[in-house]
């Protein structure tokens, strides 16, 4: 006996444990799939929303048709109640004066006759008791013998003043059933006797398993409308978010499809919105890196050229000079002379290139403080008098304001104006270059003019380009060669103090740049 309560003890145990294996295991697939997508998420959470609901509106419900019942079972009796004691009342009292014992003469008779036709009037049991509990009369004497009393808690709850309502749960069937308790007589201070009227059991199952029943598959319609509405309104939500997450994954590419639908809601247009700004923000740094990658390897390519050139010249005067092949000391002179100034050439080139990618990646800062233009111009004109006498040029000065002042770098302004002085000396020999100052309401111009020999019009667009030189007139006229980055660097100063440069030229009549810059107006 022992080994089977051990065994079956055993067995219970390995149930339980596979039943909480498998709850486990269907808790974990049920929270998986709740938090798979918005999809799940939104079908999983109104169905169990309604669930929780239905399930509490039967408890409720339940709650509210058991007391708004017992209420009006309560009205009933006390109105059942009022109105037997009324009919009591019509009585003489000498008809309640003895006990259930004493029936033995017609008034016994003639009581029981009233009380059981005023319990079938009014559907109750009715019973007549002493202050003791004792019972004199009833309307069902084969349920009561002598020397019956009625239940002490009835007792307890006697009122001489009014009617009393009193309810009790029948232990066997678990079910409700109410007594009224009535002062018999209208002397409140005399009271000897009192009425019990008892109804019947109040079964309120039938009635609410049908409620139940009628709830239950109410709520299956409803939760399957919920679901399908639950499906369509998740499929609205879903299917835009997914459409965004892949055009997402296109972004950048040239088959990105992201756009703003008509039909969708506010948030996904917001979203969508957003999403394509940041597109248009990707596309341009996309954009900007490829051009900046083809602007790397074109100057790569453009250095590489610009430096070959002088290097092939210098290596091989030196190949000549080393292997021996120059014994005429002229020819030996000219050939370093060629060195020196193709040395000279890599020099600048490498120092406007270091200072080009300096200005580009914005390592050089421009310190803006007010200058005076005129002044400086006037300074930087005079000392390249002597470079312009080298080639028989002259340098004039036409300021037409004494004093002009914007915010500007002092050290950077006089590297442009002597940028451009220079390209007007190389550009011209027995000339007249002017520079000069003049001020208008809202500008303060710069102006550097030659008579020289100008740039062609086809040439004229390029002349910003990095290493790009006129060179057909260098040939032609034995000019020193530059390395085709001094306009580029001007350019590049000139707006990073909020300047503005332009040019004019005709071949054979001269060159004029003209530089813009806003005047410094003191508060």
């Amino acid at each position: 006996m022992t080994d089977d309560r051990k065994t079956g003890r055993e067995k219970l145990k390995a149930a339980s444990r596979k039943a909480l294996d498998y709850w486990h295991s269907f808790w974990l697939l049920l929270r998986e799939q709740f938090n798979k997508n918005i999809y799940t998420r939104i079908i999983f959470t109104n169905a169990a929303l309604f669930t929780v609901g239905l399930i509490t509106l039967m408890f409720v419900s339940s709650f509210i048709v058991k007391q708004t019942t017992y209420e009006l079972a309560e009205e009933a009796l006390l109105d059942k109640a009022k109105r037997v004691n009324y009919a009591f009342s019509e009585l003489t009292d000498q008809l309640w004066g003895t006990t259930y014992t004493e029936h033995a003469n017609g008034q016994a008779q003639e009581r029981q006759d009233f009380i059981k036709f005023l319990a079938d009037i009014y559907d109750t049991r009715i019973t007549v008791f002493d202050r003791e509990g004792n019972i004199s009369d009833t309307s069902a004497r084969q349920e009561v013998g002598p020397g019956s009393k009625v239940e002490d808690s009835l007792l307890k709850a006697l009122n001489k003043e009014e009617i009393t309502i009193v309810r009790k749960m029948n232990r066997e069937t678990g079910q409700l059933y109410m007594s009224a308790l009535v002062p018999l007589g209208n002397d409140r201070g005399s009271i000897q006797n009192w009425i019990l009227l008892e109804t019947g059991s109040i079964n309120l199952d039938f009635m609410l398993n049908r409620l139940y029943l009628v709830q239950v598959i109410g709520g299956a319609f409803v939760l399957v409308a919920l679901i399908i509405i639950s499906i369509y309104l998740a499929t609205n939500i879903s299917r835009p978010i997914s459409r965004l997450a892949t055009s997402i994954g296109d972004i950048g590419n040239e088959s990105s499809t992201l756009k703003v639908e008509e039909r969708s809601l506010d948030e996904i247009n917001t979203l969508t919105q957003q999403l394509c700004k940041l597109e248009q923000k990707v596309n341009k740094i996309q954009s900007e890196s490829r051009k900046m990658e083809e602007d790397r390897s074109r100057l790569f390519a453009e250095i590489s050229h610009e430096l070959r050139t002088p290097l092939t010249a210098v290596q091989g005067f030196i190949e000549a000079i080393r292997d021996g092949m120059v014994d005429d000391q002229a020819v030996f002179d000219r050939y370093l002379d060629t060195i020196y100034q193709q040395t000279v050439h890599i020099t600048r080139l490498v120092d406007d290139i270091l200072a080009l990618s300096r200005l580009e990646s914005g390592v050089i800062a421009v310190n803006k403080l007010p200058l005076d233009l005129s002044a400086l111009t006037k300074g930087v004109a005079t000392s390249m008098e002597e470079a312009a006498r080298s080639k028989n040029n002259l340098i004039r000065l036409n300021n037409k304001t004494k004093s002009a002042v914007i915010l500007g770098d002092a050290d950077r302004m006089e590297q442009v104006i002597r940028n451009l002085l220079k390209n007007s000396i190389h550009a011209t020999e027995n000339g007249i270059i002017s520079v000069g100052v003049r001020a208008k309401e809202d500008r303060v111009i710069l102006t550097v003019e030659d008579n020289g020999a100008g740039i062609p019009s086809e040439d004229l667009p390029h002349i910003w380009d990095r290493f790009f030189r006129i060179r057909k007139q260098q040939a032609e006229q034995g000019r020193e060669k530059g390395t085709g980055l001094g306009l580029v660097i001007v350019k590049k100063l000139v707006q990073l103090q909020d300047g503005k440069i332009e040019v004019s030229s005709q071949p054979g009549c001269g060159t004029t740049f003209s530089i813009s810059f806003p005047p410094y107006k003191q508060h």
